[in-house]
């Protein structure tokens, strides 16, 4: 035997119409935001730190001549080893407290008391005998030339170069050429 189930509609047809119509209406929206997510690029979402609202990630310098690196954020964690140069620009991956998660150029790090730290931002000069120049231009004359490993002051930086200093030395620098500043990134 065969049920037969009333929708509650006399036009069956019209009722199904319009529910096409609506349906066809939702993919439409959601395809055209769809077309407008993917149009706009990439969407980096930029969190901020719980106790500073700063972002996180973002680059700092070590204030002391010595930084204790923990495994968490109190004095009861071991030490795992001491940042020992003075300015050496570190990166905040977290915060928790009195405490910042940094790490070094070569992603290694721990937790520090935020008392070592500086807001006054360094970069690390990633190539030997990199050449500074008076102008943010390639031809330009050399200011300088820099090991590999030289800790210098950050100033005003565009898109692709940036203004340092260090021992006296002035000029602009690739920012492909340093770490401790991201490249979009743009300084005044």
């Amino acid at each position: 035997m065969v049920a037969e189930v009333s929708t509650g509609h006399k036009n069956l047809g019209h009722f199904k119409r319009q529910e096409m119509r609506k349906s066809s209406h939702i993919v439409n929206t959601l395809g055209a935001m769809i077309c407008i997510f993917l149009l706009a690029g990439p969407v980096v979402a930029q969190t901020v730190g719980s106790v500073t609202n700063l972002p996180v990630p973002r680059y700092v310098s070590l204030k002391a001549d010595e930084g204790n690196v923990r495994r968490g954020p109190s004095l009861s964690h071991r030490i795992d080893w001491v940042f020992t140069r003075r300015d050496m620009p570190l990166q905040i991956t977290a915060e928790y407290g009195n405490w910042r998660r940094v790490e070094d150029r070569d992603g290694l790090g721990g937790w520090v008391h935020y008392s070592l730290l500086s807001g006054s931002r360094t970069v690390l000069v990633e190539q030997d005998m990199l050449t500074i120049r008076t102008r943010p231009e390639a031809e330009a004359p050399v200011a300088a030339a820099l090991e590999e490993g030289v800790i210098a002051r950050l100033g005003k930086c565009d898109l692709e170069w940036c203004r340092i200093s260090t021992a006296g030395y002035k000029g602009w620098a690739p920012k492909t050429r340093l770490w401790g500043v991201t490249m979009d990134e743009v300084r005044d």
